[in-house]
């Protein structure tokens, strides 16, 4: 596709565009709710996923000093636990680390691989720079330099996230590639002067009809045979 060539540099969300977040959790979370008969997994999971995406809507609005996601992941944790009726502190630590123990796609790995050998890859990330490090482990994905927006204390999409992988590759945004499979992602990224490529996925945000990104795949496949012929 024409919209990405001139592309020098890769950047790539990384929970629920290349990590398979929300079946991750739910694992995790039906675990808890195994030990427990009176749980439902999917209240629960929905449970843990409101109060996280309302803590980090909170920093982001200025409601709240910023928190990383360790620190919301454990409060999550008891919230679930107690609504669980478990009070086993090593279930919860355990639930409160779930993000460092997440599946990929089933593309992610072998489709960063192939467009890392053309292209410096970095990965973006709201997740704290601990949970990234065994993430990427546990996921088997290949980075050349992962980014957390602990770093700067600020949550996509704030302008500074973006700001900071600009930074580190030294290279103007508009020479960088920003792939997710979030909409309001790529949204704060164009609005910093990246170019955007969304990556369809189960549980992420599509674009709306006033979208206008770089490129638009079915696939991480996709997308590396776009970047790989360009």
């Amino acid at each position: 596709m024409a919209g990405i060539h001139d592309i020098e540099v890769v950047v790539f969300d990384v929970l629920g565009t290349l990590i398979d977040e929300e079946s991750g959790f739910r694992a995790e979370v039906r675990a808890m709710a195994d030990a427990s008969a009176a749980a439902d997994a999917e209240d629960l999971l929905a449970l843990w996923l409101r109060r996280r995406e309302s803590e980090e809507r909170g920093v982001r609005r200025g409601d709240r000093a910023y928190a990383g996601t360790e620190v919301i992941d454990a409060e999550a944790a008891r919230q679930v636990a107690e609504r669980a009726g478990v009070d086993d502190p090593a279930a919860v630590a355990r639930l409160a680390t779930a993000s460092r123990r997440l599946p990929p796609y089933s593309d992610s790995a072998a489709g960063l691989e192939r467009i890392a050998r053309r292209y410096p890859v970095l990965a973006l990330s709201n997740a704290s720079s601990t949970a990234l490090t065994w993430l990427n482990a546990y996921a088997g994905l290949r980075w050349h330099q992962t980014l957390s927006g602990e770093t700067v204390s600020a949550y996509k999409p704030a302008p500074e996230v973006y700001r900071l992988a600009a930074d580190a590759a030294g290279r103007p945004p508009e020479r960088m590639l920003m792939v997710a499979a979030h909409a309001w992602d790529l949204r704060g990224a164009r609005a910093s002067g990246m170019r955007t490529a969304y990556v369809r996925r189960p549980s992420g945000d599509p674009p709306a009809e006033s979208d206008v990104f770089d490129g638009q795949f079915g696939s991480l496949d996709e997308l590396a045979d776009a970047l790989t012929a360009a």
